[in-house]
């Protein structure tokens, strides 16, 4: 169904049979709960500060001995909050957790080459973001401070870090 066709069918109907198909839409569908959920009652520092958990233990588990380390968690958390559209500064306040987080834990173990494509990839998707949305000034020192660890700390694919930071110009 069209854009168009749907308003045409929506303003068809009446008040009392538009709330009830809303209705029905928001106890059908977990992603429309999920939206009216956020809509009229966003708390968005709780919804971050949940994220920030969950990423964490990832690499630094609480209940279980082995870390995970996936990147595919923050991602999610990520998207689904574009999604929603949480505040630029807030989202990209838990792209650079992330990667924050990511290079502790990699102090602190042997990693696989997959890691360091996967935290270029994290680190690529966080600058473009961060230049999209105009809001350098706010996280230009700690963009700085996490390619600065790579280029020390001689990452794979430091070139490649180099090339996602060039963005920002």
């Amino acid at each position: 169904m069209s854009k168009r066709a749907l308003k045409t069918y929506l303003s068809g109907l009446k008040k009392k049979e538009l709330e009830e198909q809303i209705m029905e839409l928001y106890d059908k569908f977990p992603s429309v709960k999920t939206y009216y959920d956020f809509a009229f009652n966003p708390k968005e520092d709780k919804l971050i500060q949940e994220a920030k958990t969950k990423i964490s233990n990832e690499y630094f588990p609480v209940k279980r001995k082995r870390p995970k380390a996936r990147r595919s968690v923050a991602q999610k958390y990520i998207k689904h909050f574009i999604k929603l559209g949480v505040d630029s500064a807030m989202v990209a306040d838990l792209m650079c957790y992330n990667l924050e987080i990511a290079q502790t834990f990699s102090m602190e173990r042997n990693v696989p080459d997959a890691f360091y494509k996967s935290m270029l990839n994290s680190f690529s998707e966080m600058t473009t973001f961060i230049s999209q949305h105009g809001i350098l000034e706010e996280f230009k020192e700690r963009i700085i401070t996490i390619y600065n660890h790579t280029q020390s700390k001689n990452w794979l694919y430091g070139e490649e870090f180099s090339k996602a930071l060039d963005i920002l110009d």
